[in-house]
């Protein structure tokens, strides 16, 4: 018994959940288109150790759709999909299971492109692109994707200082950077050739000491970074970091950072605006990475993604001048920008 392709219940919005299956390489994947209204959907492969095939549902259905919302905000000409592969990343990946997973993506028939996310490398992409054609972010092609998502959230950032502080000159301003990965730390890198002052914070003693030697950050445990002073915050690990509990103790006035789905419940914006704190959504300032992909996608060079990296930091000014004139949060205006792209699209 080779690969198995099953159509799951979707949930009410969504387009396609599909269940992937390869016994015999251990794969269980779920694959999900949230939309293809402004074309095919595209959105990163993670490899997870999910407790529960539910716990796995709820994580790709909610990522595709903030794919929906990241790549309509970017204009990529894309629409929004996710993939999860059930297992442990270090012991249960192999060669054969990434391209079983690879055939499952081209059994949708180009509906669906695929790249690396969490637990999955631009390696582990290419055994999956000798089975698919819609397998991208890799090596040979656009590359790692990083350096453009740092360089997404820094112009962001640099815009959202001139909004909140008068000045997009960062120097002497304590910005905390959560999380010195491949991202964190190329922005890190940005913000100390502006002037910022660093504290950063980390799991990895390596990044930290990299960081404390070449960028003179100063270093704070991860249960500390909400005890810390500082101007601006920059959350580059972890989702859902933004509690209403964090929230009151954050010190920052602004925050915007590459991680993912920061927002531990939508209410927190409005915490954060009642606390007069500036957010950029994360969905909007982190697209680079997509940016890079969807050059690949679309066969396009550095120009087009300069191009859309510009894009990104005019929406924000919209978004920001927006929710200033009208009182509203920044993340109800960044998705009614969305909703009012896709019904446009619809209606066309």
């Amino acid at each position: 018994m080779g690969l198995t392709l099953t159509d799951l219940e979707a949930p009410e919005g969504y387009e396609r959940l599909v269940e992937a299956k390869d016994p015999q390489v251990g794969l269980h994947a779920l694959i999900c288109l949230h939309s293809t209204v402004l074309g095919p959907a595209a959105g990163g492969c993670r490899m997870w150790a999910y407790g529960t095939e539910a716990e796995a549902i709820a994580d790709v259905t909610r990522l595709a759709k903030g794919m929906t919302y990241k790549n309509a905000m970017a204009d990529l000409g894309l629409g929004g999909g996710k993939s999860v592969i059930i297992g442990d990343a270090k012991r249960n990946k192999t060669p054969e299971l990434m391209r079983a997973f690879g055939r499952a993506v081209q059994a949708l028939d180009g509906r669906y492109y695929t790249a690396e996310d969490v637990g999955i490398s631009p390696r582990d992409m290419a055994h999956a692109a000798e089975e698919t054609r819609y397998a991208v972010g890799l090596s040979k092609a656009s590359g790692d994707p990083s350096p453009w998502t740092a360089e997404g959230v820094f112009r962001c950032l640099k815009l959202g200082a001139q909004d909140t502080f008068g000045s997009d000159d960062l120097n002497g301003f304590r910005v905390l950077v959560q999380g010195l990965g491949h991202v964190g730390l190329s922005l890190a890198e940005k913000l100390h050739a502006a002037g910022a002052s660093l504290i950063v914070t980390d799991i990895s003693r390596t990044a930290l000491q990299e960081a404390r030697d070449r960028l003179d950050a100063e270093i704070c445990a991860p249960e500390a970074v909400f005890d810390q002073q500082m101007d601006i915050f920059a959350p580059c690990a972890l989702g859902g970091v933004l509690t209403p509990e964090h929230v009151a103790r954050l010190s920052a006035r602004l925050v915007c950072g590459a991680a993912n789905n920061q927002l531990a419940t939508p209410e927190v914006a409005q915490d954060l605006m009642a606390r007069a704190i500036t957010y950029l959504p994360d969905y909007v300032v982190n697209a680079g990475g997509i940016i890079s992909v969807a050059s690949e996608i679309h066969g396009t060079g550095d120009a087009w993604r300069r191009a859309r990296l510009d894009g990104i930091v005019d929406r924000v000014a919209q978004m920001l001048s927006t929710a200033r004139e009208q009182g509203r949060s920044t993340t109800v205006i960044a998705d009614e920008m969305v909703e009012s792209m896709l019904a446009r699209s619809r209606s066309a």
